[in-house]
């Protein structure tokens, strides 16, 4: 049911192939989606995750 509320998020707000870290977490709080999976969606889709809080991903 997540996958499904999380490709919805996405497409609303625009996000294809990449997304920031303060955008994921907004979106996790927006639509009251845990923030690891957002996490996994975005690793099972091949969705970059940029400009992270703790300086992982570049």
């Amino acid at each position: 049911m997540a996958e499904d509320i999380i490709s919805s998020a996405f497409e609303k707000e625009g996000i294809d192939s990449e997304i920031t870290c303060p955008m994921a977490f907004s979106i996790a709080e927006k639509y009251r989606i845990n923030k690891s999976e957002i996490a996994a969606h975005c690793n099972t889709h091949g969705v970059k995750i940029r400009g992270c809080q703790l300086g992982c991903f570049k």
